[in-house]
């Protein structure tokens, strides 16, 4: 059956052209690359691996709730419309509240993976080529996973939703190759973090564990990447220029806070919108849920120096300003530890913390 079939509403065309315009960059210097990207590049060739093998596709999910996560990570859960609903109801909104936020995951995943081959077509030095290559793999590593994962065990799909469609389609837009790495590793892909950190951690299914800790072992190398390389260059960049990026991540992190909820599936379990915004909007577990999501996107973002007093007054706005003092690098480098645990024991549960 296709994906087009598994939709829960119509998803339009299938196919979506975005016209952007963006140099094509060769270089002829192939021995002067830097020491930390090409140590980088040699990390992302060592831990390559098959989604086929690495994951244990013969486990299956849960029948009441797929990945096994505490209903607490819903939304709604212990208002009033939660309460209404009868046993399986609850039931059928965990299986599509999840199938929505893996659906979500499969197309950011295919907007990084645009963005790394964007990247190799813009960026001059050939290390950042190397890396960029390494990344495009692993995006579509990760595709292939994410869809396998609902096309055999969810049996579902949700179209992308719009604030994340909207996202994307400023990046590949976008002429200047830096901000392809500030709106698809910073952003996207540090929020993407911050999500799958949250199945890592708290699903039960060792399937849905597996999964998403060898996704983030990935993933903390590419936003090393987009590190490493905005860090070089943002110093060269006029004030006019950086606070042109500074207004980007800073509207990027308020679309991602505000607009990226579940509405799609409140309207497919027939719940009134409206009254699921409210108590969404007001819900102490997304207050928490959304205060994590920039655990990932604060350090980075004042490591590669885009730390205006504009971005600085965001981040106290959202209340998230303390996520300033942790050292970039620590979370990513937790992330590859329990990948690699995971990997050595391939039980699926439990794993070191």
């Amino acid at each position: 059956m296709t994906t087009e079939a598994r939709y829960v509403f119509p998803a339009g065309d299938l196919s979506w052209l975005v016209r952007g315009e963006q140099d094509t960059a060769f270089s002829w210097e192939y021995a002067g690359g830097r020491e930390d990207l090409l140590a980088l590049y040699d990390k992302s060739k060592r831990q390559q691996w098959n989604a086929s093998e690495r994951i244990d596709w013969s486990l299956e999910l849960s029948p009441e709730n797929p990945m096994e996560l505490p209903d607490d990570q819903i939304s709604i859960y212990g208002s009033d419309i939660w309460r209404k609903l009868s046993p399986s109801e609850k039931i059928e909104l965990r299986r599509h509240t999840q199938a929505w936020n893996v659906s979500q995951f499969l197309h950011g995943e295919q907007g990084a993976l645009i963005g790394a081959a964007k990247i190799i077509q813009q960026v001059e030095s050939v290390d950042a080529k190397f890396c960029a290559a390494t990344q495009v793999i692993d995006e579509a590593r990760h595709a292939e996973a994410f869809s396998r994962l609902l096309h055999e065990k969810f049996n579902i799909a949700y179209p992308i939703m719009p604030p994340l469609r909207s996202l994307i389609k400023d990046v590949i837009e976008r002429r200047e190759w830096d901000f392809t790495y500030l709106g698809i590793q910073v952003a996207i892909e540090g929020a993407g973090l911050a999500a799958f950190q949250t199945i890592r951690d708290k699903a039960k299914n060792p399937l849905a564990v597996q999964l998403n800790a060898f996704v983030m072992q990935d993933e903390a190398r590419h936003v090393a990447f987009g590190r490493l390389a905005l860090r070089d260059y943002y110093p060269k960049l006029s004030q006019a220029e950086r606070e042109q990026r500074e207004e980007f991540i800073v509207d990027a992190c308020y679309l991602m806070r505000d607009r990226m909820m579940p509405t799609d599936v409140w309207e497919v379990l027939g719940l009134d919108i409206g009254e699921c915004k409210k108590v969404h909007m007001h819900s102490s577990n997304i207050q928490r849920w959304s205060s994590r999501l920039f655990s990932r996107i604060v350090p980075t973002v004042k490591d590669i120096g885009l730390w205006g007093p504009r971005v600085r007054e965001a981040f106290e706005d959202m209340g998230v300003i303390h996520f300033a003092q942790i050292d970039a690098s620590d979370p990513f480098a937790k992330d590859n530890r329990i990948a690699e645990a995971l990997g050595a024991t391939q039980s699926g549960l439990p794993f070191p913390q």
